[in-house]
């Protein structure tokens, strides 16, 4: 009997010890509970701080090829915004990844950088750069309602869904700015026309220019179309302007075959006004060009490097730096892209956890209401109808001294 009260203290102990690991163990998991609940379950402002929530904006254009001078200017462009809104907090107070896929200016090739970057996790579509492929992928982002904003598919059909908007101008008002610029400047009543009637781009802006040249008194006095097939030989097109008396030769089409045509005026002895359009931006960078015949030419274009304002200047600085090279107008429509979705985010109030459809939505409802002042805009900014179109004042450019410098 004398081993009991022993006992008895001994199991009081060990109660009271098993009672104290108990309390322990239960405050170490409210502990870590809490710890994990600042990772995943935390407020909007931690989730922000901690990286975990991004917006994934994807990028589509060509970065090989024939073309390949608009797409590295989209890619750049839109990375140097990326790069200002980072360092400024980001959206919403959310970071931006960016990620920009080559498609070589070919309609499968550009939905096949669709579908990856939409592995990748793309909340945003900043694409296609140019207007068939961009229509192309429009399809598979529409299904997707995911945001879709081209910075220089300029084709209507580019904005003929509802998830699709646009930073240039649409052909046919390419086609109506340009006659009534001419006009309004006087710059010649006698025109020509040389256009590729296989590309929407061309022929869209071409029939639209016809079109209001009647109503601004102009005269179409010869009109030459070639096609993809046939794009190296204007000596036909380029006689029919020259008997017809053109004192002007317009031409909606891209920098590569101006090149051969302003080069071919030159040998036969023809030295009328060339006008042109945005797809005219990279004619001073063509290999073995001899860019003096380009002197004079003029382009209608929203951005040239030459002018003075601070945001212009700030942004050709640092293209500079980045890249070595002069940006060209696609790069600038790039940048603006990205400055456009940042307001769109922001005046919805969205984050990236809603998701790419409810993006998309929040996006779509507040587009008419934004507006954005931009390198490719002036005082007035930018503004966008409910159909995809943007509305801003049309500028030019003429090529002087080897530089684009804006038109008065």
């Amino acid at each position: 009997m004398s081993g009991s009260p022993d006992f008895k203290e001994d199991t009081k102990m060990k109660k009271f010890k098993k009672a104290l690991s108990l309390m322990l163990a239960a405050a170490m998991v409210l502990s870590l509970a809490a710890c994990g609940g600042s990772d995943k379950g935390g407020s909007k402002d931690e989730a922000k701080s901690s990286g975990e929530e991004v917006f994934k904006i994807g990028g589509i254009g060509p970065i090989t090829g024939a073309n390949a001078s608009y797409g590295l200017g989209v890619k750049n462009g839109a990375q140097i915004a990326v790069d200002e809104i980072n360092a400024a907090g980001g959206i919403n107070g959310y970071k931006v990844e960016y990620k920009f896929e080559d498609d070589v200016t070919d309609n499968e090739k550009s939905v096949h950088a669709y579908n990856t970057l939409k592995d990748w996790g793309m909340q945003l579509l900043m694409g296609s750069t140019t207007s068939t492929c961009s229509i192309t992928v429009s399809a598979k982002s529409s299904a997707d309602n995911m945001f879709q904003l081209t910075p220089s598919g300029s084709a209507v059909d580019c904005v003929a869904t509802d998830n699709a908007f646009q930073v240039c101008f649409t052909d046919p008002n390419q086609g109506v700015r340009s006659a009534q610029y001419i006009a309004e400047h006087k710059m010649a009543t006698k025109i020509a026309g040389i256009y590729d009637s296989s590309d929407t781009y061309s022929s869209g802006i071409w029939t639209s220019f016809k079109k209001e040249a009647a109503n601004q008194g102009i005269e179409i006095v010869a009109e030459g179309a070639f096609t993809a097939d046939n794009k190296t030989d204007f000596s036909v097109q380029l006689q029919q302007a020259k008997d017809a008396g053109a004192e002007m030769v317009f031409m909606p089409i891209y920098f590569t075959e101006a090149a051969l045509i302003l080069a071919q005026a030159d040998a036969m002895g023809f030295a009328p006004q060339f006008v042109g359009c945005d797809g005219m931006d990279g004619i001073l960078t063509v290999k073995n060009f001899d860019t003096s015949l380009a002197e004079g030419l003029v382009l209608l274009t929203p951005f040239a490097a030459t002018a003075e304002d601070e945001l212009t200047q700030k942004y050709v600085e640092t293209y500079k730096k980045n890249y070595n090279e002069i940006p060209n107008q696609f790069s600038a429509d790039a940048y603006d892209a990205i400055y456009i979705m940042k307001a769109a985010i922001e005046k919805a109030d969205l984050k990236p956890s809603d998701g790419v459809s409810a993006i998309c939505d929040g996006m779509k409802a507040v587009m008419t209401e934004i507006n954005v002042k931009g390198l490719t805009s002036d005082e007035e900014g930018m503004t966008w109808t409910e159909g995809g179109e943007v509305s801003k004042a049309p500028k030019a450019a003429v090529i002087k001294n080897g530089e684009y410098v804006m038109a008065q």
